[in-house]
């Protein structure tokens, strides 16, 4: 792994700015499957990913209102309702997207969580040590200033 642009949390963990520098890199097949998932997941879950596989979803809506007696025929395009059309519809959605998409946006989510939860590790150790040294009980930091202010006064 790179050096660790933020340090290491007190369990020995690096703390990286970008979420690729916290994946496990022990093999090349590894190092690609974390890359290949969090490139995945960052790009499906995204507004424009959500507008092409509702225009996917739409594709075969006047088929099933056809099918349903909701539109006649002549009401709709013959290409909208052609099962050629139908079947790659429902294949993109029921087989690509849910069961291969599903699978891999996990894996990239996984990654994900594991880079957020180390950094979010060292804000919280580094937090503690912020209140730590401003605690004028504490030796150090502020009780150490508030003691030379203290001798000060009193010379």
């Amino acid at each position: 792994m790179s050096e660790p642009t933020h340090g290491f949390t007190k369990h020995g963990h690096a703390v990286h700015q970008n979420t690729m520098d916290h994946m496990n890199k022990n093999t090349p097949y590894k190092r690609f499957n974390n890359k290949f998932a969090v490139f995945i997941t960052s790009r499906v879950g995204t507004m424009t990913c959500a507008y092409v596989f509702s225009i996917i979803a739409f594709i075969s809506l006047p088929a099933i209102l056809v099918q349903a007696g909701i539109l006649s025929q002549s009401q709709v395009p013959g290409i909208l309702t052609r099962p050629g059309l139908i079947l790659i519809v429902a294949w993109i959605a029921q087989t690509f997207i849910q069961l291969v998409l599903l699978s891999v946006i996990m894996v990239g989510q996984d990654v994900q969580s594991k880079a957020s939860d180390v950094r979010a590790a060292k804000t919280f150790e580094d937090t503690e040590k912020i209140l730590d040294a401003m605690d004028i009980e504490t030796e150090g930091g502020i009780k150490d200033l508030a003691d030379l202010i203290k001798g000060l006064k009193n010379d």
